[in-house]
């Protein structure tokens, strides 16, 4: 059986996962890989993201060779294997079975300030948009087929505390902490998406996780419903943070 640790995490849009990927891609023991499941999402749907087709020219789409890479090691062989999943491009006929070869973790953030985000990029947004209905869904599944119940973080407690909560963290799916995820160089890397001239501009800029600070975004009226919609299943994942 291979010793890779493989860790998913399952985040919305707007909120610090890929900040959190940067964290774990400082260390020198992991690899990454930045939301394997795009391609097949955005084909099954038709959605116009940002970038669309420089996106379906780029990264895989075949959905059934993705879930085997995501069960399998690293493919430079590191023993940890960071996964930026987004709960939304797991549509319900994606494979999950290899999940349970995972350890995983629930980044959330507050619906009114995911949709302003989003709205603020893409000119509109719906509830399934921000992926927190299906989180929900996917948070119960996964620990059902795991039989654990894996931690629930929220991102501005990560930005308020970085290193209390990511050695709260790294315990909670039993790795060892390392200081080398509390900060990273600023610029691009070549393990982010195609999509990252779209999205990745304040991380690009980043060292580090920065104090939490307010939404700069109005939430357009517009997006009300999706927020609407959110709500309780973001108050349910919330109700499961790890606090410290």
């Amino acid at each position: 059986m291979s010793d890779t640790i493989r860790i998913c995490l399952w985040s919305g849009p707007r909120n610090i996962s890929t900040a959190t990927m940067r964290s774990f891609e400082n260390r020198p023991d992991c690899a990454v890989w930045d939301e394997p499941f795009y391609g097949p999402y955005l084909v099954k749907t038709g959605l116009d993201h940002p970038g669309r087709d420089a996106i379906l020219n780029s990264v895989p789409l075949d959905e059934d060779d993705i879930a085997l890479r995501c069960a399998r090691d690293a493919p430079d062989g590191s023993p940890l294997f960071f996964q930026k999943h987004m709960c939304q491009h797991m549509l319900d006929d994606i494979p999950r079975d290899w999940m349970a070869a995972c350890r995983h973790i629930f980044l959330i953030r507050d619906p009114a300030e995911v949709c302003a985000s989003f709205a603020a990029t893409t000119g509109a947004v719906t509830a399934e948009d921000i992926g927190q209905i299906r989180q929900t869904g996917l948070y119960e599944d996964i620990c059902q087929r795991s039989g654990h119940a894996w931690p629930v973080i929220e991102g501005r407690d990560v930005l308020a505390a970085p290193e209390a909560m990511l050695r709260a963290l790294c315990t909670a799916i039993d790795i060892p902490f390392d200081v080398h995820m509390l900060s990273w160089p600023a610029g691009k890397r070549d393990t982010d998406g195609v999509w990252a001239p779209w999205w990745y501009d304040r991380v690009e800029a980043s060292t580090g996780f920065e104090a939490p600070q307010p939404s700069p975004h109005h939430l357009p009226e517009a997006a009300r419903d999706a927020v609407t919609a959110s709500r309780p299943h973001y108050e349910r994942m919330q109700a499961r943070k790890l606090v410290v």
